[in-house]
C-alpha cells in the first residue's frame, strides 16, 4: 500500500485505523454504528484500489471462496422468491469481504493498528465487567436502568439481552491480543487476569445459555490445542467456576436463569398438560417449533431454500404451521437457517467451511503428537472463536445479522495476518 500524500494517508490509512479501532465500542451502540464502520472502511478501500487501478490485494483463495457465496446469495436473492429486502441483504453483503482483505492490509502495513484495536477491545471490557457486576448485585446499571427481567444482565446494551453474547464473541481476541502483546511479568498482565475471569463468570450471571455453552467451548478448545496457553486457560476456567458457585451461594439468581429455567424448557422438570406426555425438548418447545417449521418449508424448497431472510414470510403460511411458536424473523440456529433459506446449495458452502476447519486441526493434532505445532497460540485463540459461529447444536442469531456477521468477521483479518507471521509469532 503506497501513500503519497496526506490526504491519502488520513482518507486510506489513519481514519480506516481509527474505525476499525473503536469497532469493540462501536458494537456496544449496536449495529448501525460498528456496520457504518465496516462499510466506510470497505469502500475507502475500494477508492484506493480504484485510484491506484491495482485490486491485487483481492487475489487470494479466501477472499474468492467467499466471492462465490456472495455471487449466489445474489443470484439467489434475484431469482428465488424476489423481495427487494432480501436482494439488499445478499447484495450489501459483499462489505464484510472487502473489509476482512482491506483490515488485513492495514495491519501488514504496520501492525500497531493490533494495540489499537486490543486497547479498545480493554476499555469496553472494563466497562461491561465494572457495569454488569454493579447491575448483578444492586439492580440496576451505574445510570440507573433497571433490569426488566432480574435473571438477565444487559448493561450498557438496555433492551437488547446481548452482554454475554458481546463478551464470549469478542473474549478469544481480548485474550490472544492480551497474550501476543504482554509478557507474563508485566504488571498490567495480572489486572488482565482478573478481567478474563470476571468477564467469564459474568457471561454465566447474564443468564445467556447459548453465550456460556460458547465461551466454555473455546476455552476447552485453547486447552486442548494450545501447548503455550495450556495452563493459563486451565487456570483461568477454573477459577472462573469457583468464583461462580460462590457467587451462586448468595444470589441464586442465575442458577435459576441457567439450570432450572433451562430444565424446565426443555420439559424435565415437570409433566406438559397439553401434550398429556413428558415429551423432551432439545432446547425448548419454541425452539423444537421453529426448526420443525423451517424443516418443513426445506422439504418443499431443498435445492436454493426459499431465499435470504424469507423464513419469516414463509413460516406464516397455514400448511407450514405447528403452534404460536412455529414463526419467526429467523429459526434460531446457522445451520437451519442456511438450509431453509439458501438450501442444500448454499448449505454446500458451510460444509466445506466446517470440513476445511476441522481438516487443519487434524493437521494441527498430527503435528502436536510429533512434537511439532502447526498454529501459533494467537492462532489457536483465533481458531477458538471461530468454532463459536461453526458449532451447529445450540440456539443463534440470525447468519444475515449485521451484528453477529460484524463479530464473526473480525476474526479474520487478524488470522490471515498471524498465518502471514507465522514463524514470528512464539508458540
Amino acid at each position: 500500500m503506497i501513500l503519497t500524500s496526506k490526504k491519502e494517508i488520513f482518507f486510506f490509512y489513519n481514519l480506516p485505523v481509527f474505525l476499525f479501532s473503536l469497532i469493540p465500542l462501536l458494537l456496544i451502540t449496536g449495529p448501525f454504528l460498528s456496520d457504518l464502520s465496516v462499510s466506510l472502511i470497505s469502500v475507502l478501500f475500494l477508492i484506493y484500489c480504484s485510484k491506484r487501478n491495482n485490486f491485487s490485494y483481492f487475489n487470494n483463495k479466501y477472499f474468492y471462496f467467499f466471492l462465490i457465496f456472495w455471487i449466489y446469495l445474489v443470484l439467489n436473492s434475484l431469482f428465488n422468491n424476489f423481495n427487494l429486502d432480501s436482494l439488499k441483504i445478499s447484495f450489501f453483503y459483499f462489505r464484510y469481504g472487502v473489509f476482512v482483505i482491506a483490515v488485513l492490509t492495514l495491519m501488514l502495513l504496520n501492525d500497531r493498528i493490533l494495540k489499537y484495536f486490543f486497547w479498545c477491545t480493554f476499555f469496553c471490557f472494563i466497562i461491561l465487567v465494572v457495569d454488569g457486576y454493579y447491575q448483578y448485585f444492586v439492580g440496576e446499571t451505574i445510570f440507573g436502568w433497571k433490569n426488566k427481567d432480574i435473571y438477565r444482565l444487559s448493561s450498557f446494551f438496555g433492551n437488547e439481552l446481548i452482554l454475554g453474547s458481546y463478551l464470549s464473541r469478542l473474549w478469544p481476541i481480548f485474550f490472544g491480543l492480551s497474550i501476543l502483546i504482554f509478557k507474563r511479568n508485566d504488571k498490567l498482565f495480572f489486572l488482565l487476569i482478573i478481567i478474563f475471569i470476571l468477564s467469564e463468570v459474568l457471561i454465566f450471571l447474564t443468564g445467556e445459555r447459548s453465550s456460556f455453552f460458547f465461551i466454555n467451548l473455546s476455552a476447552i478448545f485453547v486447552i486442548l490445542f494450545s501447548k503455550k496457553l495450556f495452563k493459563l486457560r486451565l487456570i483461568t476456567l477454573f477459577s472462573s467456576l469457583i468464583l461462580l458457585i460462590l457467587i451462586a451461594q448468595f444470589n441464586p439468581n442465575a442458577k435459576v436463569r441457567m439450570i432450572d429455567h433451562t430444565l424446565d424448557q426443555i420439559n424435565l422438570t415437570k409433566q406438559n398438560n397439553n401434550e398429556g406426555s413428558k415429551k423432551f425438548y432439545y432446547f425448548s418447545k419454541e425452539h423444537d417449533h421453529l426448526y420443525t417449521t423451517a424443516y418443513k418449508i426445506f422439504l418443499d424448497n431443498k435445492i436454493f431454500g426459499v431465499g435470504v431472510k424469507n423464513f419469516r414470510v414463509f413460516c406464516k403460511i397455514e400448511k407450514y404451521g405447528i403452534s404460536q411458536y412455529h414463526c419467526s424473523t429467523h429459526p434460531h440456529n446457522f445451520y437451519i437457517q442456511i438450509l431453509t433459506e439458501t438450501g442444500i446449495v448454499g448449505f454446500v458452502f458451510l460444509i466445506i467451511i466446517l470440513l476445511y476447519f476441522f481438516k487443519k486441526i487434524k493437521k494441527h493434532t498430527i503435528y502436536k503428537l510429533k512434537g511439532k505445532i502447526l498454529f501459533s497460540f494467537f492462532e489457536i485463540c483465533l481458531l477458538s472463536g471461530i468454532l463459536i459461529y461453526l458449532w451447529p447444536f445450540i440456539p443463534t442469531g440470525s447468519v444475515f445479522n449485521n451484528w453477529i456477521n460484524i463479530t464473526m468477521y473480525l476474526y479474520f483479518p487478524f488470522l490471515l495476518w498471524a498465518k502471514n507471521k507465522r514463524g514470528f509469532i512464539s508458540n
